[in-house]
């Protein structure tokens, strides 16, 4: 990897601030996966539902042929979607998006959590498919900290993140703590809230201090919290502003201001199936 910050899981150093691919089309993915990893980014996201994953494997060998990586400097992260969850269906996907990919991904996610079929059938699949080397490391994505412990209860192998929303305007103490609990990370979805926070006044007071934006105050904020944060865009300059982020530092008081933005009505992305429930942080 790179000489930037990474969190250890299990093991493996997963680079903290990561470029994410949701809702980019085959030919801005290829075109910014590829400007990305020239940027420095070393971790890029995708999705089988995001339907660019043989996009994102072509902009991983757009920039390998240009010189501006090596596979091994590269952490890559796919989920299996939840109409997939069955033993077979699993590792069918698993095999389709590696090949997809051209790439062995180092991280697969469960998409979201699913009542059925049972935990116990597709945490078993999702280990077997690490086992039959479609994966380096698997993992999580959108699980309350109660089905969080669960899974891991179920799995042989150390989950290493849930991938979950997270920003200045959510609350997430409870599921850090499972995290840590249990030896994971979180990865937050939608860092920046959508653009939300660019006109945040106390997040643009506190970039002007250091001379910074305010989406890069928050991806400040999310990795001093060791929390791994995968913006996205089409624009390269956006890109370029989103990894300027390592030559300052926030203070104490002034991460206590950002968590203070914290709202009950925080969160954008609530897909969620209605027989789980996110963690009560506003009792």
């Amino acid at each position: 990897m790179t000489d930037q910050p990474t969190i250890t899981v299990d093991g493996h150093a997963i680079p903290l601030l990561g470029f994410g691919t949701w809702m980019l089309e085959p030919d801005d993915a290829r075109r910014m996966v590829a400007e990305a990893l020239r940027i420095g980014y070393r971790h890029i996201d995708t999705a089988w539902i995001y339907r660019n994953e043989a996009a994102v494997g072509d902009g991983i060998r757009d920039a390998i042929d240009a010189g501006h990586v090596v596979r091994d400097d590269i952490w890559l992260t796919t989920k299996i979607w939840v109409d997939h969850f069955h033993r077979d269906a699993l590792l069918e996907q698993a095999g389709e998006s590696a090949a997809s990919l051209g790439f062995t991904p180092d991280l697969l996610l469960l998409h979201w959590p699913k009542k059925r079929p049972a935990f116990e059938e597709t945490l078993g699949a999702l280990n077997e498919a690490r086992d039959k080397g479609l994966t380096r490391t698997i993992g999580l994505s959108n699980f309350p900290s109660t089905e969080f412990r669960q899974a891991q209860a179920l799995s042989k192998a150390r989950l290493v993140t849930n991938q979950v929303e997270y920003h200045p305007y959510l609350k997430l103490t409870k599921l850090l703590e499972t995290a840590r609990d249990l030896g994971s990370s979180i990865t937050a979805w939608s860092p920046l809230a959508q653009g939300k926070i660019a006109d945040d006044p106390t997040l643009i007071e506190i970039g002007r201090a250091h001379g910074k934006s305010s989406g890069q105050v928050t991806l400040r904020w999310l990795i001093q919290q060791d929390v791994v944060a995968i913006p996205r865009t089409t624009k390269v300059s956006r890109a370029e502003e989103s990894f300027d982020i390592f030559d300052f530092a926030l203070s104490a008081e002034e991460m206590d201001r950002i968590h203070a933005l914290a709202r009950p009505d925080g969160r954008l992305g609530d897909w969620i199936d209605p027989a789980f429930q996110w963690d009560q942080e506003w009792a």
